[in-house]
């Protein structure tokens, strides 16, 4: 193998050395052994294949060890360092390994007013957690798992508090200063143990900020602007602490005011998902698919790096991801949840068997893409 390896490193004089490389290893939950012997693991199966092309991920290991306690190794982020698509040998980059297990329970919902309340304050996970989605709500989530993973050598674990706006509205009129502090009081909890690295997000906070707005109209009952200076007091309180990252999301972004806005040190537009971005999306959904024997027999998908770097030739290799490309660039302009769903839906709509071909299933998903955008036309038309 290691003689191979040599032999695909001369064939490729671009191979890119001396790079940090970053390497999630997904311990499975039954799985009690040592994160450093996993380690040692995870390091015999990269010097075994130490020649890779942008990120990837191993699901089966030949090494009964990792069959048993790991569920995943992948290789991420790689779009952030190689900007020339060239391919990456191991053996001569610097590989930060992250070993980290996902806590399956699920959030937790926090109340602050009577136990049988049926008013959600707050979500409340302990992460790393499960998979993210692709809105602006999930890409946060998405950060907060990141970032548990990449600094657990710091924190031995996050806290994730989705703070629900609209409820602070709905049901605390007249007593919200109160429970807001209440609120925050609970996530200082958290924030005071060192070991936590704690995420406060605030989702569509424009319902927080819209309400200074109509407050100084004489259109908002004073109540509604305590609550929404509760909040920023207490933001600027829990900012301080080293191990506190807020969150926030918005629909509407002319309609945050500068208070809000003059507290971000980061603001960053979300548009609908890119082309690649949609291929990433229907790849993952067509792996579980496969998985599932939904779409059999399995077929290998090339990731786009690897169409790039055959030049997106096609052959029989290439065919059917050069097919899903197409597919993916006819999608453009659908949102991240309208593309999880759409693989089901042409499944539904337009296979009537319990298993397709690879071939077959891409036909009924260019439908379903094709139906979608005609209901959107239909829809807006009436309007």
């Amino acid at each position: 193998m290691e003689d191979a390896a040599g032999d695909l490193k001369q064939a490729l004089p671009n191979v890119c050395d001396s790079v940090q490389i970053h390497v999630e290893v997904h311990q499975k939950s039954s799985s009690v052994a040592k994160k450093e012997d996993i380690r040692m693991s995870v390091l015999k199966l990269l010097n075994r294949h130490n020649i890779v092309f942008g990120d990837y991920k191993w699901t089966e290991f030949d090494d009964p060890f990792l069959n048993n306690n790991v569920q995943s190794v992948a290789i991420v982020d790689t779009d952030l360092k190689l900007k020339d698509r060239q391919p990456i040998d191991l053996s001569t980059s610097s590989l930060s390994l992250h070993v980290f297990h996902l806590n399956e329970e699920g959030p937790t919902s926090e109340n602050l007013e009577e136990e049988n309340d049926d008013i959600t304050a707050a979500h409340h996970w302990v992460l790393p957690a499960g998979p993210p989605g692709t809105g602006k709500t999930s890409l946060c989530k998405a950060l907060a798992q990141k970032l548990t993973i990449r600094l657990s050598y710091r924190y031995r674990y996050g806290q994730l508090i989705e703070i629900n706006s609209h409820s602070l509205f709905s049901k605390w009129f007249s007593e919200s200063g109160k429970l807001v502090t209440k609120m925050f009081q609970k996530i200082q909890e958290l924030v005071d143990d060192r070991d936590a690295l704690v995420f406060v997000l605030i989702d569509e906070v424009e319902s927080l900020t819209a309400a200074r707005s109509a407050f100084k109209a004489g259109t908002e009952p004073s109540d509604a602007i305590r609550v929404v200076n509760a909040v920023l007091t207490q933001i600027d309180q829990i900012k301080r602490y080293p191990n506190v990252v807020i969150l926030t999301t918005s629909n509407i972004t002319e309609k945050i005011d500068m208070a809000f806005v003059d507290r971000a040190d980061i603001k960053q537009y979300i548009g609908p998902p890119s082309t690649a971005a949609i291929f990433r999306i229907y790849l993952s959904c067509l792996e579980e698919l496969m998985k599932c024997q939904i779409i059999y027999p399995r077929q290998q998908l090339l990731t786009l790096r690897e169409l790039e770097m055959i030049g997106f030739i096609e052959n029989n290799v290439s065919r059917l991801s050069l097919v899903l490309k197409d597919i993916s660039r006819k999608s453009e302009g659908l949102g991240g949840r309208v593309l999880r769903k759409l693989p089901f839906l042409a499944h539904a709509l337009y296979i009537q068997s319990p298993s397709v071909t690879m071939t077959t299933f891409l036909q009924a998903l260019s439908l379903a893409v094709d139906k979608q955008f005609e209901e959107k036309k239909n829809l807006a038309d009436c309007v």
